[in-house]
C-alpha cells in the first residue's frame, strides 16, 4: 500500500498526510511538522478522503478551490498497516525521508473535525 506526505502552502503552511486504505487516501492535515524524532508528538486534523491518484499530485490549486496553494510532494513510498481500529492507527512508513513505526491516536472530535496524536513510536520499546 501507499503513502505520500504532501507540502501544502496554502492560507496555513502544512503537511498532508495520506495513506491507501480501502482504494482511497485518507487523509490528516499536520499544522506543524512531520514528526521525526521519537518522543515528537504533533496534532493531525483528519480530513476528506482523496482518490489515490491524488498521490502524484504536485502543482497550484486556484486560489477559487478550496485548498488555494502550492502542493509538493514532500516524501512518498510504501507503507505496512500494523494496526488499524476507530482510535489507533499503527503504521510503518518505507519511504524517501522517512522510515519507521508511526502512531495515529484519535482523541477528540470537535465541530466536524476529528483530531488525532500523530508520533513516531519509540523502536525500542518491547513488550512483555
Amino acid at each position: 500500500m501507499i503513502f505520500v506526505i504532501q507540502e501544502h502552502f496554502s492560507t496555513h503552511h502544512h503537511f498532508d498526510l495520506r495513506i491507501e486504505i480501502n482504494g482511497v487516501l485518507k487523509s490528516w492535515a499536520i499544522p506543524k511538522e512531520i514528526p521525526l524524532q521519537q518522543g515528537d508528538k504533533k496534532l493531525a486534523v483528519e480530513v476528506e478522503d482523496h482518490p489515490l491518484e491524488y498521490a502524484n499530485f504536485e502543482g497550484e490549486i486556484p486560489e477559487t478551490y478550496y485548498g488555494a496553494g502550492k502542493v509538493k510532494i514532500w516524501d512518498k513510498g510504501e507503507y505496512e498497516m500494523i494496526e488499524n481500529s476507530k482510535s489507533k492507527i499503527l503504521i510503518r512508513l518505507k519511504g524517501e525521508k522517512i522510515k519507521g513505526e508511526y502512531v495515529l491516536l484519535h482523541f477528540k472530535k470537535e465541530k466536524d473535525k476529528n483530531l488525532w496524536l500523530i508520533f513516531k513510536k519509540n523502536e525500542n520499546f518491547k513488550k512483555n
